[in-house]
């Protein structure tokens, strides 16, 4: 993990700097002016991890700002650094073919690329603000086998990584419930990651009280996301059986005598516990002849969900990217970064989520709910 926390921070670094020293050169020379810069920089593009060291000896409205700004800095840098990257190619390209006027590299025009350039950054995240509060429903439709279930049918709504914090607030979650309820849900599953802020920050501000508001037939279930281990697991896990929510740590439970809901454990248990996650095998090892759903956080190794015969396995995690060109990274990395997959038996859905990690933008993904549709054959 503290590997992790260095590479990560390096990284970071090295690309706030690429992008402060190509506005710094286009700064006036004068000297309070360029302090300035510096000091607001700086605040800006460590507000979100300085808020959240500091959070203890912040004003609420202080820290949320701050938060907020530092929050959306890291879509903007993203956008500042493919931006200036692709004008660094250009005129790369320019060197070796010539193909820009000289009369071009003017300061001002310089200036007024500079000014363009940030007015487009800002935009797309305008843009991406709007478009993560356009929450779908994502309607599937499957069949499994019946087993011993004495149900026909069900009508399952999964959620997953909505993330919650000051950042957004109850500003959206009223939203998320009305939209859960208004599928009328025989059941409601959780993916974890409910919590991007630890609990006493939430339960401060009231924030995740629309919950309360939820109904279901046999009740709300969830799972430990790797953002419940990062604020809390203890804090994070009371947190949601406060919002009347059954924490499932690889474990199962028996719903109505007809299906079983399976909860695992996160795999960034091992850092935060020193203790791996027990085995798929060993969780459903006694459980009798009934449909399987698997909850499990992160979409990694569906083979083995696959080789214990789970009947259908919901995850959430990857947000498919939240971000451009994030999705194209993450479909790389997993097997599915968003949507259904069936690989012998065993269906697969992994969700983009409901909410948003850090920034509260989407460009190239959709926030949504699913709607499960199961019929017992």
């Amino acid at each position: 993990m503290t590997l992790f926390f260095i590479t990560f921070f390096t990284l970071y670094t090295a690309l706030n700097y690429y992008v402060f020293i190509k506005a710094y050169v286009l700064l006036p020379k004068i000297l309070s002016i360029r302090i300035l810069f510096i000091i607001v920089f700086i605040l800006i593009s460590y507000g979100y991890v300085i808020s959240k060291i500091l959070y203890k000896f912040l004003p609420i409205l202080i820290y949320d700002i701050w938060l907020t700004i530092g929050a959306l800095w890291f879509a903007m840098l993203v956008y500042f650094v493919l931006s200036l990257f692709a004008l660094d190619i250009i005129l790369l390209l320019n060197k070796f073919i010539n193909f820009i006027p000289s009369k071009l590299f003017s300061i001002r025009n310089k200036e007024f690329l500079a000014i363009f350039i940030f007015i487009l950054v800002v935009s797309m995240v305008g843009f991406g603000n709007l478009n993560k509060r356009d929450i779908k429903v994502k309607k599937i439709e499957i069949d499994i086998p019946r087993y011993n279930s004495k149900i026909d049918s069900l009508n399952l709504v999964f959620a997953s990584d909505i993330h919650l914090s000051p950042i957004d607030g109850e500003k959206l979650l009223p939203k998320i419930v009305d939209k859960i309820n208004s599928i009328q849900p025989d059941i409601i599953l959780f993916g974890g990651d409910i919590v991007d802020d630890k609990a006493e920050i939430l339960e401060k501000q009231s924030i995740g009280k629309s919950f309360l508001r939820l109904k279901s037939k046999y009740g709300i279930f969830t799972v430990n996301g790797n953002h419940e281990f990062i604020n809390g697991i203890d804090g994070s896990i009371n947190y949601a059986e406060k919002l009347k929510m059954k924490v499932l740590r690889d474990t199962a439970v028996l719903i109505d005598q007809s299906f079983y809901i399976i909860g695992r454990d996160d795999t960034t248990k091992l850092r935060f516990e020193g203790k791996n996650r027990k085995s798929l095998g060993d969780i459903i090892k006694n459980l009798d002849a009934h449909p399987k759903i698997l909850i499990d956080h992160t979409p990694l190794n569906l083979s083995e969900a696959e080789r214990n015969n789970i009947d259908l396995q919901l995850s959430g995690h990857t947000h498919h990217g939240q971000i451009w060109p994030g999705n194209l990274i993450t479909s790389l990395i997993y097997e599915v970064s968003w949507g259904y997959k069936k690989k012998g038996n065993t269906h697969f859905y992994v969700t983009s989520g409901a909410g948003t990690w850090g920034p509260p933008v989407r460009i190239g993904s959709k926030s949504e709910i699913v709607q499960v549709k199961i019929n017992f054959k």
